[in-house]
């Protein structure tokens, strides 16, 4: 059990022997009377968001979660396969499960998939991932100084602002969180 204070962005709590997800967390102290803490959770199962009250004084039951290193193997249409590359052990994702991450998504990626008393719930995806441009249109000649972007559709069909040097057949490094364009990976 954690005080309410402790909640933060990503965390997984369980309430009424469900599992929540952590989207928003709002800390408030209003004027003479008792702080409180205003979340938003998604639940694990179902996807329905809610907002949430707790005050500051609440104890809240942080979910105790096993992270397993696996490796994204393929979309069959349907779902996405993953294998834990010391078992050898499979399993998969419906699309709607896995939501907007298979953007990020590329064969052979290492991903944590997040298990609660044995049964797989999500995954995890790193921080930025390394996908490669597939089509972009050419730099401009004179956009060496300038600091513009231009649009860049990678491998996976996410579409990014890319700096003027970028051309397609780079590999780019992306921030996960954001969709922003981070880096040039040289290989």
């Amino acid at each position: 059990m954690i005080s309410a204070t402790q909640l933060r962005i990503g965390m997984i709590i369980k309430e009424d022997h469900e599992l929540f997800k952590v989207l928003t967390v709002h800390h408030a102290t209003p004027g003479n009377k008792r702080g409180f803490v205003q979340v938003k959770i998604r639940n694990l199962k179902s996807g329905i968001q809610k907002e949430k009250r707790y005050g500051s004084t609440e104890r809240v039951e942080k979910a105790s979660l096993e992270h397993r290193p696996m490796e994204y193997l393929y979309d069959d249409g349907s779902e996405y396969h993953f294998m834990d590359t010391q078992s050898h052990e499979q399993i998969s994702f419906s699309h709607e499960h896995v939501g907007g991450l298979n953007l990020f998504l590329s064969p052979n990626q290492m991903v944590d998939v997040v298990f609660y008393e044995g049964k797989p719930m999500g995954v995890e995806l790193p921080s930025s991932v390394e996908l490669r441009v597939t089509q972009t249109v050419p730099g401009l000649k004179t956009a060496t100084v300038t600091s513009s972007n231009k649009p860049a559709t990678l491998e996976t069909g996410l579409q990014v602002q890319v700096p003027q040097f970028i051309k397609e057949g780079d590999t780019v490094r992306v921030d996960t969180a954001t969709q922003e364009y981070i880096e040039r990976v040289k290989k």
